[in-house]
């Protein structure tokens, strides 16, 4: 143990001592950064690591982490090697001796047979060693033959073609051999809604379904995961940009990397790719492969009854993922890089980049995979004793709760009863009685939730008015005993939705049924299908009248899929049901109908969902570029998923850029000496206006380019413009800065940052009165995260007032009263007090960081509010702002440095 000990701690100081391979020389703070990580990795802590973003954060974790992995590795093969050369010279030396054992004792063990009783352990260790030794020589043979052997590769896709080739000859045969069979059209349609009908559910017990594999693929499936690290972030942008930072790292060239991703980002079949929606992408894959895995037994059972025709996937093919998996292991690939491999090798990208992970060093993939269990384990994760680093991890909490909450409206439980009701009457003589038991229990639970909104699930919700409107909040246990609901198995019903594919199944039945031009025959057997089709075009038509705006063709697109198939929605919101009691709450939305009123599960303790993830793992890195203030991480997230505080590490390292080119100050009153609070009683008076239009003047006299100015929300920003539009401050501040302000949809951001940087660039070139632009934004819009307003177009950031969430919210006044009930007090403070601090102050860290990117920027940073000045505020700022912060009580000394400032930058460049 000692030397083991002895061991770790010089491979820690070996990589202080600067053995971290880089692109470049690293700066001070990526080493001290490297060299955390590393040593909170090798230890098994659970670490949050703040770096700014412009500090090369992103190569850091890929340098500090790869290098553990890498030195970890080596330490493991020289310990294989010592306990293999080992056991090479005890099985030379232990041989059985008779002679060993006195005539005179025979009640005690020959000393052979102690010595080999207490080595057995150590034995089956070697032997297990053997084991992983010959498969991992055999793995590393095998992918270096693909990467030196490109006659392998032209092999391969030869084959490929052949094989298309004799399919397409095979079908051709088939096509003249079935001409004059006798099939009319009608047989034809009656033969293909079979594909509607729900299979006989056999069992309620989970059972494993192997992934239609066949059985002697066992030994590929069941491959041994290597020691890895998962790395998440939130979009696949931001895993792509990761991905190309590993390529340019000195680890491009020799990391078994894969990316993993959902359906919608990886599906090649142009035809299941055409639906759109991400839960119709999963069901009809999920229908395709299981189409795949009943084909035989049909074509078993051709003699006996007439083939029912079932399309599957020509993209899944085990022998062509194999393929793509080695391919994926030889050479570092991001998500796109990947599908267009999988369109080459006519290989599935989404499952034959899971066939990777056991082999894998490094694995990509968004947060939903990886924080949401069910997920988790339909992909093969195996997280015991691996790493874990989530990135961009400033709304982890948040995350976590929105991918286990749930909404459905009553338009969405009633379209659904409608639906699966008339699904019912149809296939009723067609469906086994297990079938047709859970399609009633699920129709009467949509009858009920209808029930708890003050409706009934027959008539048009649209038409239905409720008498008491207002928000209710319910604990679960008595939202199923009010809704009559306790008696019903949910996770039977949720487990029957899951296997049963039925939302799936609902969807064809309306895609063939429920829309006006779907030919119908009209005849007995299908007339009360005009029930639906009528029932569904009320529920368009009722939405038309209430007055609602013309969506975007996409927006309408969506609603129509969300329209056509509710039931997918509804079985989340039958999921988060399943919580435990005193996690989470149900919100009863009763709004002017039934169909705007809504139910929706709340989440409130995140840290039960998170809880496995840093139980099994051997380290969990939080990290992110503002991460700060970490105590909801510390207290909320990990204190409740019972991490010992011992265990957890915190870093924060400053910025590259100089002390000089960043002015920080907190403004406590304008030029007219009023003192700036926005408050929600304080900030609609005109003066509080007035007083922020006149700073806003003053400062675009003296700072060039652009200026960011955010407010705490859209609604206050509007009507701030509106009022300096009528007092004339707009036209004034529009002589010095064109005006630019953020839009609400997102399909426009783009557009308006275009304008805006081209702006900037037309008044840097020309000169002239008009200095540059402004740009009015809002806290949490799309401008405050992800957008990089590096150089001219962010030289100054403004924060109008202090963006607190509206506490009057349901949700927040609930998650608050949960807080102060399981939570101690922090230095006096209630924690609900200290979550509304927080909140408020993460989202004007995320904004105000959106100034400095790179090493030599420059940019100065205005809070409009004396309150960031107390202490509990104040210290909520990062580390490398707050150091250099300055609070001006009065405007004129504040003005008078920031127009030094930026005369000085601007006579140095």
């Amino acid at each position: 143990m000692e030397s083991a000990v002895m061991e770790s701690t010089g491979m820690e100081s070996g990589a202080a001592a600067g053995r971290f391979p880089f692109p470049y020389a690293p700066y001070r703070i990526q080493e001290q950064f490297m060299q955390a990580l590393y040593g909170a990795l090798e230890a098994g802590r659970v670490g949050i690591f703040e770096s700014p973003t412009g500090t090369g954060n992103k190569l850091s974790l890929i340098c500090g982490a790869l290098s553990w992995l890498r030195d970890w590795e080596e330490k493991r093969r020289q310990e294989e090697e010592r306990l293999l050369a080992q056991d090479g010279l005890s099985s030379q030396r232990a041989r059985p001796d008779s002679a060993g054992t006195a005539p005179g004792s025979p009640t005690r063990d020959p000393d052979w047979v102690t010595a080999f009783v207490q080595n057995k352990e150590e034995r089956d260790r070697v032997d297990r060693l053997k084991e992983e030794h010959i498969r991992r020589k055999k793995r590393e043979d095998s992918l270096e033959k693909i990467r030196h052997n490109v006659q392998l590769k032209y092999a391969a896709k030869r084959k490929r073609c052949e094989e298309d080739e004799a399919k397409r000859l095979l079908q051709l045969s088939k096509e003249a051999l079935s001409q004059g069979a006798g099939e009319g059209v009608l047989d034809q349609l009656d033969h293909n809604e079979d594909e509607l009908i729900l299979a006989e559910y056999e069992s309620d017990d989970e059972k494993k379904v192997v992934s239609g594999l066949e059985e002697d693929d066992d030994d590929d499936l069941e491959e041994e995961h290597v020691t890895k690290i998962y790395y998440c972030s939130r979009t696949h942008s931001q895993l792509s940009q990761f991905v190309r930072e590993v390529q340019k790292s000195p680890f491009g060239k020799d990391t078994r990397l894969v990316s993993l991703g959902s359906r919608q980002n990886l599906c090649v079949n142009e035809e299941v790719r055409r639906l759109g929606a991400l839960q119709l992408i999963n069901d009809r894959c999920m229908e395709m492969q299981k189409n795949k895995h009943e084909k035989k037994s049909d074509e078993e059972n051709e003699g006996k009854k007439r083939r029912v025709s079932r399309t599957v996937c020509p993209f899944y093919s085990y022998e062509q993922m194999q393929f793509l998996r080695d391919e994926v292991l030889v050479e570092v690939k991001d998500i796109e890089q990947l599908v267009s491999l999988g369109r080459e090798t006519k290989a599935c990208p989404y499952y034959g980049s899971r066939f990777a992970i056991p082999a894998a060093q490094l694995v990509v993939l968004p947060y939903q995979m990886l924080l949401h269990e069910p997920t988790r384990n339909a992909a093969g994760i195996k997280l015991k004793d691996q790493v874990v680093i989530i990135d961009e991890a400033h709304n982890l909490i948040d995350t976590i709760t929105c991918i286990h909450s749930a909404e459905v409206s009553g338009s969405q439980l009633c379209c659904a009863h409608s639906q699966l009701s008339q699904y019912m009457e149809r296939y009723r003589k067609r469906l086994k009685a297990k079938n047709l038991m859970y399609i009633k229990q699920i129709l009467y639970l949509l009858e009920r939730f209808v029930a708890m909104l003050g409706g009934n699930v027959n008539q048009n919700p649209g038409c239905q008015a409720v008498s008491q409107t207002g928000t209710v909040l319910k604990s679960i246990n008595d939202f199923l005993f009010q809704s009559q609901i306790d008696n019903i198995n949910l996770f039977k019903v949720q487990r029957y939705c899951e296997k049963s594919l039925i939302s799936r199944k609902l969807f064809g039945f309306v895609e063939r049924y429920g829309g006006p031009a779907s030919a119908v025959k009209i005849n007995k057997e299908n007339q009360n299908l005009a029930g639906l089709q009528n029932f569904l075009l009320t529920l368009q038509q009722g939405s038309d009248k209430e007055g609602t705006p013309q969506s975007p063709p996409v927006e309408a697109e969506h609603d129509q899929l969300r329209a056509a198939s509710p039931l997918m929605q509804i079985e989340g919101f039958l999921s988060a049901l399943t919580n435990a009691n005193q996690d989470g709450r149900v919100i009863l939305n009763r709004q002017g109908t039934v169909g705007q009123s809504s139910l929706k599960f709340l989440l409130l303790n995140p840290a039960v969902h998170f809880a496995k993830v840093v139980e099994e793992c051997r380290t969990v890195i939080i990290a992110g570029g503002t991460m700060q203030p970490v105590a909801d991480f510390r207290e909320q997230l990990l204190g409740c998923a019972g991490v010992d505080p011992a265990r957890i590490v915190e870093f924060s390292c400053g910025h590259v850029i100089p002390p000089e080119n960043i002015l920080p100050i907190i403004l406590c009153s304008g030029p007219s000496n009023q003192q700036l609070e926005f408050t929600y009683q304080t900030r609609d008076l005109p003066q509080m206006m007035d007083e922020t239009g006149r700073i806003l003047c003053n400062l675009c006299n003296v700072i060039p380019g652009g200026v960011v100015c955010f407010f705490p929300s859209y609604e206050y920003e509007k009507q701030v413009y509106g009022h300096w539009e009528q007092t004339g401050l707009l036209s004034r501040l529009s002589a010095k800065k064109k005006i630019f302000q953020e839009p609400k949809k997102a399909n426009q951001v783009e557009q308006v940052l275009v304008e805006y940087a081209k702006c900037i660039k037309r008044c840097s070139q020309t000169g002239g009165q008009m200095t540059g632009a402004l740009l009015l934004s809002v806290v949490g819009g799309k401008m405050s995260e992800g957008i990089n307003f590096s150089d001219d177009l962010g030289r100054c950031v403004i924060m109008v007032g202090m963006p607190y969430p509206n506490i009057r919210s349901p949700e927040l006044q609930e998650k608050m009263t949960w807080l102060d009930k399981t939570m101690p007090r922090a230095a006096g403070q209630a924690p609900s007090r200290v979550l509304i601090e927080n909140l408020c102050m993460k989202a004007v860290n995320q904004s105000i960081g959106r100034a400095i990117r790179h090493q030599k920027d420059f940019a100065s940073i205005l809070l409009l509010d004396h309150r960031y000045a107390r202490p509990a505020i104040f210290n909520k700022l990062p580390q490398w702002i707050r150091e250099r912060t300055q609070v001006k009580p009065a405007f004129g000394s504040a003005f008078a440095e920031l127009r030094k400032f930026h005369r000085g930058k601007l006579a140095a460049l």
